[in-house]
């Protein structure tokens, strides 16, 4: 069985074609610029190098035709015909508290998922788009929707209701729902694996560490508490967003700055961070060589990201009454020795010591634990499209 999974944003699509026989991915790819000037459609099959193709993609729907052509393309194509695709996964951010799990599309399914875009209105809209295009050109092809926040929907009400009137809640849906869902839930049930551990026996904080960045509470295989919020906004600082911050601060900004509503939640989403604490880059990579040449500002920044991870690890080991393990995924998360090392750092009480040899590794799943630490810390490459497949396969 061929199964295609799709990731829309506002100007890109991700896309991987998996033969679910075997896991394996025959082919995978990035459209991007769509709507903009020189689209671009990067494509590159199992075993073979890398194909470009630069062309106008003024909407989502070109894209979708763009990266199925390339998919039965007769040099670089995987496919002999489109009848191959037994089913179509897609990534969608936001599902509110409509669904508890990966769903199967239909029409009903499309208009509670447009009822969210006000939850998420800056990445639901390009994965409605990025279904409505694959409908129309796969029309007897089944599609599934795998949310973000689906795997949070496990949280006990008193971790994820504000200190809000509750009928804001009730009104409007304002709470915490948490994100990288899919993520947490693949690393998690891999990290039971590495302990060899029933999932329903494992106490586990998984930090997804990125661009954005969420860490979670997984108690017994399910999500307890995740620490971005009512938005991917909340949470630990980001490459360009504030996390958490006073909220006094917003009106006392908009204030001093002249800035509208729209203008703030931009400001907050995408000057802050470690970008607006540096002045340098949202780049991990970037902040750290500037760190090491003696920028004061590029060190900060890395300190109040490590620190603030310690902070969300040490209240959910309270949350949980214990810890196995702390697992590492996520851009930085797999491949940033020195973000780990600063985290682990001064946690010996949790049982927590990593080898500093073994803390080289980069993208890959290992045990870095220093060999008479308690609690394992554990690096584990997250497969977000793979799990999003399993789930399509599971409900067609």
């Amino acid at each position: 069985m061929k199964v295609l999974v799709i990731n829309c944003g506002s100007s890109s699509l991700k896309y991987q074609l998996f033969d679910m026989d075997n896991k394996s991915v025959l082919a995978k790819g990035l459209v991007e610029r769509i709507g903009l000037n020189e689209g671009m459609l990067k494509h590159t099959p199992a075993g073979k190098d890398k194909v470009e193709i630069s062309d106008n993609i003024p909407n989502h729907k070109v894209a979708v035709k763009m990266m199925l052509d390339a998919l039965l393309d007769e040099n670089h194509g995987v496919l002999k015909s489109i009848s191959e695709i037994s089913a179509v996964g897609h990534r969608v951010v936001h599902g509110g508290e409509k669904f508890s799990g990966s769903v199967r599309i239909t029409d009903e399914v499309m208009n509670v998922l447009k009822e969210c875009v006000e939850l998420a209105p800056l990445h639901n809209p390009p994965n409605i788009v990025g279904i409505e295009a694959a409908r129309e050109l796969l029309p007897d092809v089944p599609m599934v929707g795998v949310f973000d926040t689906a795997f949070h929907q496990t949280m006990p009400n008193y971790a994820y209701i504000y200190g809000v009137p509750y009928e804001l809640y009730e009104k409007y849906g304002v709470r915490r729902y948490g994100f990288h869902g899919t993520s947490h839930r693949f690393v998690s049930a891999e990290a039971a694996k590495m302990l060899n551990k029933p999932i329903e026996e494992t106490k586990l904080v998984t930090l997804h560490l990125g661009n954005g960045s969420s860490i979670s509470a997984v108690k017994n295989g399910k999500s307890i508490d995740n620490s971005m919020g009512f938005t991917p906004l909340e949470g630990i600082l980001m490459g360009t967003r504030s996390g958490n911050i006073d909220p006094a601060i917003v009106p006392f900004i908009m204030e001093k700055e002249g800035l509208s509503t729209d203008e703030m939640n931009n400001y907050l989403n995408k000057k802050c961070g470690v970008y607006g604490v540096s002045g340098v880059s949202s780049d991990f990579r970037d902040l750290e060589d500037a760190a090491n040449n003696g920028n004061n500002r590029a060190q900060l920044a890395l300190q109040i990201f490590a620190y603030q991870a310690k902070k969300f690890i040490g209240s959910y080991v309270a949350a949980m009454n214990g810890l196995d393990a702390i697992v590492f995924t996520g851009g930085i998360g797999e491949n940033s020795s020195t973000t780990r090392k600063m985290i682990c750092e001064d946690m010996e009480f949790f049982g927590i010591k990593i080898d500093e040899e073994k803390n080289q590794v980069r993208g890959k799943q290992a045990d870095i634990s220093a060999e008479a630490a308690k609690t394992k810390v554990l690096v584990i490459p997250t497969n977000e499209e793979l799990m999003i497949a399993m789930d399509t396969v599971a409900l067609i």
